[in-house]
């Protein structure tokens, strides 16, 4: 696989699992960092060696404990739009992937961190996580899609609440809030737990898989029909390899072979 300077990546059974690598810094995503992101996802994307993502932090201290604040600092009125939609343009490839990614959360998921792991379609977390968007407390709000994630994971009320008051999420209450999926004993169990949710889905048909992503994401697009959207990618189904055989297997009483034509 490629080499990053702030990425690790490594793959195993498919499965393809990016790293954030500045222990030193928390993890805090830089602008080189957000690119290696934007590319890593890209090359999952385009390999068909890759089934499916995890995407974790080094250490033990962190998942990403936000931006790099000495970056953030820099930015005024004409800079900022541009570093928010970047930012926002690099997490929509993560959510709009097709392949299922899983936020693999083994420390504070703070700022951008927790936008990071929101852009992801399943989060698991180990008891230590602290979720949130202090991003108040520097004097500007979360810029790479934060307010409108955590709004749909959490609801309004709750939302507004976290993000005004800056205050952190710990695991407990995400996973009441829904923000995660699960919660794991320790690194271990978190990666274990990963792999093992991707394995079940990897055992599915991919385009049904890839369609169920789209189709979700369809409910928080403004300017589409999700009815419309569920209805053609049906018949997309119906057309496929995929569906002959996932048919035929039952109608058999055998596993299917799905081959994600």
């Amino acid at each position: 696989m490629q080499k990053f300077e702030n990425l690790l990546l490594s793959l195993e059974d498919a499965i393809l699992t990016i790293t954030v690598n500045r222990p030193d810094k928390l993890n805090a995503l830089n602008s080189q960092t957000l690119d290696e992101i934007e590319e890593a996802i890209q090359l999952a994307v385009d390999n068909n060696d890759v089934k499916a993502m995890i995407i974790t932090g080094s250490g033990e201290k962190a998942f990403v404990a936000g931006a790099d604040i000495s970056e953030l600092a820099q930015l005024n009125e004409m800079t900022a739009r541009g570093f928010a939609e970047k930012g926002q343009e690099i997490f929509q490839s993560i959510e709009n992937s097709t392949k299922p990614v899983i936020a693999a959360v083994n420390g504070f998921a703070l700022g951008g961190g927790c936008e990071l792991a929101m852009a992801c379609h399943i989060r698991i977390a180990t008891k230590n996580v602290k979720f949130g968007q202090p991003e108040v407390n520097l004097g500007v709000i979360p810029g790479y899609g934060g307010t409108q994630r955590m709004t749909q994971l959490i609801g309004k009320s709750k939302a507004l609440e976290y993000m005004m008051t800056g205050d952190m999420i710990d695991v407990n209450e995400a996973y009441r809030l829904g923000l995660i999926n699960h919660i794991a004993e320790d690194h271990d169990d978190l990666m274990s737990k990963s792999k093992d949710i991707l394995a079940k889905i990897m055992n599915k048909a991919p385009l049904a898989v890839g369609m169920v992503i789209d189709c979700v994401n369809a409910v928080f697009r403004s300017d589409e029909n999700g009815y419309q959207t569920e209805a053609n990618s049906f018949s997309n189904c119906c057309k496929s390899k995929d569906f002959k055989e996932g048919t035929q297997a039952f109608l058999e009483k055998r596993k299917p072979e799905f081959t994600g034509e």
